[in-house]
């Protein structure tokens, strides 16, 4: 039977061409759905080794009726609609290793399954690397939809990685962008997000220091990887006026003091953060979470806009239903239903 299972590699899924709204629509759909106790997820499972090792899981699985699935930009599932719900479980396994570099790998690899909900048969493997930088970026692209200033121009990025690549693709894709500014360690990195800013028609400043690649920019993105950060390095209070802050490493190079100056912070999932004991920021500095920003229980799109001087930041660990929501478009669109 294992032969039967498609596997789609890093070039299946990249030849997809996902845009960015695609993933919105899809995220912002399945956290509708997940209000509606018909898409569910788990906290992430994590273990780290004496060694130094990072090791995550996560689980996620919606049920969700072939008339509202066009709206969650699903078409043809291949479900059978008298069986009920169309079906999906996807579980991620990853691996952080800072000795990979040594031997030439990533730092990070993973795996995604995705089984029917229904019958728990497999229906695909697939790159779990394309899909974590994507959903990645897909998540903070959701949050920016509705916290950062519709007209921004500059992006300033703290780390150069596949994280920072996929952030770029996106959001390129969603605001006007005319700039950017690089501050990495790593020159095939920096050379790597120089080489994708210039084909998208971009400005690129490389800065000599961290500090220069946040000032004075409509968005910031920090991602660096969870083994780089040995000490805070950034400060909240060097971002300008209006600035949306997308914080994908878990806020480690920021001084958490200074998120105190800002005047919003989303996190991925209350629910989740609850569960996990090093908390990403304080809880009182919290605001809501993705769900509540998408609901409006934290304002809503044009209220988060209407002060374009407030300063906001989203900061995340990574939710399941990303891996979910990439997982199952990607699926879909393999099948040429589109």
């Amino acid at each position: 039977m294992a032969h039967l299972i498609p596997h789609l590699s890093e070039d299946d899924l990249i030849a997809l061409d996902v845009k960015a709204g695609d993933v919105t629509d899809m995220l912002e759909q399945l956290i509708k759905e997940a209000q509606a106790d018909r898409v569910w997820s788990a906290p992430k499972a994590v273990i780290t080794t004496p060694d130094g090792r990072y090791i995550m899981a996560t689980l996620a699985t919606m049920d969700i009726v072939e008339g509202d699935m066009k709206e969650a930009g699903i078409k043809n599932t291949g479900q059978n609609a008298s069986s009920g719900p169309s079906s999906f479980v996807a579980t991620k396994s990853l691996v952080l290793n800072a000795k990979n570099s040594d031997i030439g790998l990533p730092q990070i690899n993973s795996l995604v399954t995705l089984l029917n909900g229904h019958t728990g048969l497999p229906l695909a493997i697939m790159d779990g690397n394309w899909v974590t930088a994507i959903r990645t970026a897909g998540l903070s692209a959701l949050a920016a939809k509705y916290m950062a200033k519709p007209d921004a121009k500059s992006v300033g990025f703290i780390g150069t990685g596949v994280q920072a690549r996929s952030h770029l693709k996106l959001f390129s894709e969603m605001f006007p962008l005319e700039s950017v500014k690089i501050f990495g360690r790593g020159q095939k990195n920096i050379d790597l997000l120089s080489k994708e800013a210039k084909k998208f028609g971009l400005a690129v400043e490389i800065c000599a220091e961290p500090r220069q690649a946040v000032e004075n920019v409509d968005l910031v993105v920090t991602s660096m990887t969870h083994t780089s950060v040995k000490e805070p390095f950034l400060d909240a209070d060097w971002l300008a006026k209006g600035c949306h802050l997308s914080s994908v490493d878990l806020g480690a190079p920021w001084f958490k003091q200074s998120f105190k100056s800002l005047d919003q912070i989303v996190i991925d999932d209350l629910e989740q953060e609850m569960t996990l004991p090093n908390k990403l920021v304080d809880a009182n500095d919290i605001s809501g979470d993705l769900a509540s920003l998408v609901t409006g229980l934290v304002g809503n799109e044009s209220q988060a806009r209407s002060n374009l001087e407030a300063r906001t930041a989203f900061v995340f660990r990574g939710h399941a239903l990303g891996d979910l929501a990439l997982s199952v478009l990607a699926y879909i669109k393999s099948r040429g239903s589109d």
